[in-house]
């Protein structure tokens, strides 16, 4: 792992060693007394901070069809707080910079084609965005001492998990009604173009919910979709005003029907369309920048306390500072749900 960009523009004057990690891997946020801007730019106000390094190095499954993306990397993590909110800022290697999430292409023929490579469990580790997740224990028995590791469920040989047969390559759910667990989930063609991290959670269901124990946040309005429509085999929707910024995505505010006239060969529209989240969902407001040298950085904001109908349960609440908080780390290369992972959990106490 490359050396943090933070540490050599700060070393200099003192204001912090390249050798001044936290202690025993415990990840310590420092009080400040002023904002931080999130903007995914490593600002002087983090070298007050210590890193923890979480290394990464196991995936849950190998795609039948290949997996191109990286096996191993280490997150470099600082948090600092202020009497309202949360901070976090994240650095990861990553020598690919993922963006694409099912593109539309124009084809030589004229036609458009979506682009699809999945695997053995219909999930894509080809034409798909980096993403990023945290996950932070609520009231999961277990979780603080096997991290995320507690919540994953991968099916039996026969392909059976909890009596039902499942292809994927694991589920994510609580051991016990009424536990639950805070699933923050940055990706970089969604919602990153908005400012933000989608704010989900875990819970006990099972096969009786589509996605198991995983649900996002309460949300009134805003978010992603696909950019297609049953029986149709082109785009639904293009930006009005086309950029290589919106290449791989169509922004809600920017949206017109999609019309074919002016395209070539080669030519690419999003594959989905996204929007600014609102409501409990939108709690994490987040920037995430890659780095041409091969890493991104992302910065989060959250207040240390929500207080939404279901915050208690959906939320992790930094309001007893004098506790620990556990978490866990996961590093998606542009895969759908293939990620790079760590066995149990990391704790997080805030200085006071």
């Amino acid at each position: 792992m490359k050396k943090f960009v933070l540490l050599g523009a700060v070393a200099a004057t003192g204001m912090l060693s390249p050798l001044s990690y936290a202690v025993n891997g415990v990840l310590t946020s420092i009080p400040i007394d002023q904002p931080v801007s999130i903007d995914g730019k490593a600002d002087s106000i983090w070298a007050k901070a210590s890193p923890v390094i979480v290394k990464l190095n196991e995936l849950p499954y190998k795609p039948d069809n290949g997996y191109e993306g990286m096996e191993e990397t280490e997150v470099e993590m600082r948090s600092v707080y202020d009497d309202e909110n949360v901070y976090f800022l994240l650095r990861w290697d990553d020598p690919t910079h993922s963006l694409e999430r099912f593109p539309w292409v124009k084809q030589k023929d004229g036609s458009w084609k979506r682009s699809l490579n999945k695997d053995h469990t219909k999930h894509e580790n080809t034409y798909y965005e980096d993403k990023l997740s945290l996950f932070w224990n609520i009231s999961s028995k277990g979780f603080k001492k096997k991290g995320c590791d507690k919540s994953c469920h991968m099916p039996e040989d026969d392909g059976l998990l909890e009596g039902v047969k499942d292809t994927s390559a694991g589920r994510h759910y609580t051991s016990n009604a009424g536990e639950t667990v805070d699933m923050w989930h940055w990706k970089a063609a969604r919602t990153n173009p908005n400012n933000q991290m989608d704010d989900q959670y875990v819970d006990h269901a099972r096969s009786e919910s589509a996605e198991w124990g995983r649900h996002s946040d309460d949300k009134s309005g805003g978010g992603y979709y696909y950019n297609l429509e049953e029986g149709r085999d082109t785009p639904v929707w293009m930006n009005k005003q086309a950029s290589v910024e919106n290449t791989y995505w169509v922004r809600e505010s920017d949206k017109v029907p999609f019309t074919d006239a002016g395209f070539k060969p080669g030519d690419i529209i999003g594959g989905h369309v996204t929007g600014p989240i609102e409501g409990a969902r939108a709690d994490i407001s987040a920037t995430g920048i890659w780095h041409k040298d091969g890493y991104w950085t992302l910065e989060l904001k959250r207040k240390l306390v929500t207080k939404h109908d279901n915050s208690n349960t959906q939320d992790v609440q930094f309001g007893d500072l004098s506790k620990p908080y556990y978490f866990g780390v996961a590093v998606f290369d542009n895969s759908q749900i293939n990620h790079i992972q760590h066995t149990k959990s990391y704790k997080m106490v805030f200085k006071q």
